[in-house]
């Protein structure tokens, strides 16, 4: 994809965020597209019943020797992306990291199949285009859950958006890495599915409202990343310290 239409979809995403919706005053969360949420959250319960829970317990029991370098290889190729974001936000020390991490894990960790980086301390120092936008000032916006991306706010589905369109990898990263970048990511997130799956069917099976328990789940879990107003210690979900609900 052009650079030039790259960076015309990137501004005209950011010009969406000037419409962003203020919350209602008094109402406990701000979530006026509520009716349409639940319909793309119903589609995205169906398609978690359907495809994704099924990959993960099929990944549940795929040996580590197998499951560890897809995850690793699918955390290595989005390295790029989150040092570009550093550099957004004027951290040169996550930036730094992230790409010395990039390095090492794509040469002595063969692409990034392995992790020999962690190893030695250098650990991910992860971010994307929402946080670029936060530490920019830009609102949060109203909740959105967007198909098959899951729970959001108007901020960060432009900053999904952006990371989706801008990708460093394309410039950045090995023939290989750019070709199974994809389908490592698809991978790594039936993975992760099977690894969090107790966490992921009480929110969406076993809570009396699933739409609302995700919403507060990931609302207050990317709150508390960002470091934007965190609840008080007794209004943390237990879920919340677990992952953020994302991929349904």
């Amino acid at each position: 994809m052009p650079i030039h239409f790259r960076a015309i979809c990137v501004l005209s995403a950011i010009a969406v965020l000037s419409a962003c919706t203020a919350p209602t005053p008094g109402a406990q969360f701000n979530d006026p597209y509520e009716d349409t949420n639940r319909s793309v959250h119903a589609f995205n319960k169906g398609l978690d019943r359907n495809v994704l829970r099924p990959a993960g317990q099929v990944a549940s029991v795929v040996p580590e020797e197998f499951t560890t370098p897809v995850a690793n290889f699918a955390d290595n190729i989005a390295l790029p992306g989150m040092v570009a974001n550093g550099l957004l936000q004027a951290d040169i020390g996550g930036a730094v990291t992230n790409t010395m991490r990039f390095i090492i894990n794509s040469t002595v960790g063969i692409g990034g199949l392995f992790d020999p980086a962690g190893g030695i301390g250098i650990d991910e120092d992860s971010t994307d285009f929402g946080e670029t936008l936060s530490v920019w000032g830009a609102p949060e916006g109203a909740y959105v859950e967007l198909p098959v991306f899951g729970p959001s706010t108007e901020r960060d589905a432009v900053g999904t958006f952006v990371d989706l369109i801008f990708d460093p990898l394309q410039s950045v990263g090995t023939a290989t890495q750019v070709k199974y970048s994809t389908g490592s990511r698809i991978a790594s997130l039936a993975i992760s599915r099977g690894t969090f799956m107790d966490t992921f069917d009480s929110v969406l099976y076993d809570s009396a409202d699933s739409y609302a328990q995700a919403r507060l789940v990931y609302l207050q879990n990317r709150r508390f990343e960002l470091g934007e107003a965190p609840p008080a210690a007794s209004e943390i979900d237990p879920f919340a310290s677990d992952l953020s609900i994302e991929g349904f």
